[in-house]
């Protein structure tokens, strides 16, 4: 009995001693593995940034810019709506049948074009009878004068009483009269003609026909023949608030047309060029806007009555301004700054005023940074004032890129492809 059951009873504590070695033994390799990644990965990568051990100063590798002066237009930007410069309904100035139309719908037609012509036989004849009218009154007129001219004769030889001298002179004088009113019956029957001759009254865009021939129109119907839209120009009218009216007004009183680009609706395409020709005579109380009309040449006839453009009207030019990459500008809650780099390659935290901006990828600034400052566009995340950098794109002081040529036009290029930011006058 005591040896059937000795043998299992140490056997039993033999494994269980060896389980607790080998649980020691995992653990133990398991504290060396994470002390391991905790230096690999917290010293060594600290010391690669040099935010390690204490004492290291490593530069942060950065890309700048130089802030440079330039002249930079000042832009106000508002929502528009393209309007024909002229607008006509084409309708009889005559009664009678429409015979035949000669455009096509949404033909482009010129100033004095034939557009329809209405029955014109019925003028015709009456133009013909005022014509024998004229004639036959002519005809007794001559008869008249002739016997005048007796009369006077007889008269001066004392052989006709006074009298009948000056019943013939008003004779002619009648005939006279009556020739004057063909004349005139004349010209009013021509004029019958001509209307008769529906023509285009300013070159424009036709639009649908609203009566087809063989139907009988009537100079008081309201309704018309077409209607044609003048297209080139064209405008587009849109609306600033009223703070800007002295502004605009100095620009017009001076007789200086003020430049406006019409942008498409999503921002991104330049549609035309115009200039700002009309400002409206009062203010609208409810919006505290003024309404403005610009002009366009619209050649390619890119903008169509009706719609909705981005309109942005140069209202004057900051003079040698202070501009600097647009990358270089930061927001944060305290307002806007940019890290300036100091000759010995530390940086400084540096609060500014904003301007318009300028160009494609420019910011104007009012204050806060000078011409031939370097600024970091590039790898601002880990810099704070003081901390140590290594430009890698530097570019001489003083020899910043030349101003872009669509920047510096005062209307803005065509080449734009994107509409600037609401700019307003500096303050």
């Amino acid at each position: 009995m005591i040896i059937t059951f000795g043998r299992p009873y140490r056997m039993k504590t033999h494994s269980v001693s060896k389980i607790k070695w080998r649980n020691v033994i995992l653990l133990l390799v398991l504290v060396l593995l994470i002390v391991f990644l905790v230096y690999y990965f917290f010293f060594r990568h600290a010391a690669g940034d040099g935010r390690g051990k204490p004492g290291m100063d490593l530069a942060t590798p950065v890309h700048s810019g130089v802030a440079r002066q330039a002249d930079v237009p000042e832009y106000l930007s508002a929502l528009g709506t393209v309007v024909a410069n002229a607008t006509v309904t084409v309708t009889s100035r005559v009664d009678g049948q429409l015979m035949a139309v000669y455009f096509t719908e949404g033909q482009q037609v010129a100033k004095g074009q034939l557009l329809a012509q209405i029955d014109p036989r019925s003028y015709q004849a009456t133009l013909e009878q005022y014509q024998g009218s004229l004639a036959q009154n002519q005809a007794l007129l001559k008869s008249a004068q002739l016997t005048l001219a007796r009369y006077k004769t007889l008269y001066a030889q004392d052989s006709l009483a006074r009298q009948d001298l000056d019943t013939q002179t008003a004779t002619v004088g009648q005939y006279l009269g009556a020739i004057k009113a063909d004349q005139a019956q004349i010209d009013a029957a021509k004029l019958d003609l001509e209307y008769a001759r529906i023509t285009a009254p300013l070159s424009g865009r036709a639009g649908l026909r609203l009566v087809d021939p063989g139907n009988m129109v009537h100079s008081s119907d309201t309704t018309g023949i077409v209607t044609i839209t003048q297209t080139q120009p064209i405008a587009a009218t849109f609306s600033v608030p009223q703070v800007y009216l002295q502004t605009l007004l100095q620009a017009l009183r001076q007789g200086n047309g003020l430049p406006a680009t019409a942008i498409d609706q999503d921002g991104v395409t330049v549609l035309a060029q115009g200039k700002l020709n009309f400002i409206s005579n009062q203010i609208d109380s409810d919006t505290g806007s003024i309404k403005l009309k610009a002009i366009f040449d619209n050649k390619d006839e890119r903008l169509y009555p009706n719609q909705f453009v981005n309109i942005r009207l140069q209202t004057g030019t900051l003079a040698k301004a202070t501009v600097i990459p647009a990358q270089a500008l930061q927001l944060s809650s305290d307002g806007d700054f940019v890290y300036i780099i100091k000759p010995d390659n530390t940086v400084a935290r540096q609060a500014v005023k904003t301007g318009p901006t300028f160009g494609d990828d420019m910011q104007a600034i009012l204050s806060g940074v000078a011409p031939d400052d370097r600024v970091v566009t590039e790898g601002i995340d880990r810099l704070k004032t003081g901390s140590k950098v290594s430009v890698v794109n530097s570019a001489p002081v003083g020899t910043a890129a030349p101003v872009p040529e669509k920047a510096r036009d005062a209307a803005g290029s065509p080449e734009h492809k994107a509409i600037q930011n609401k700019s307003v006058t500096a303050q």
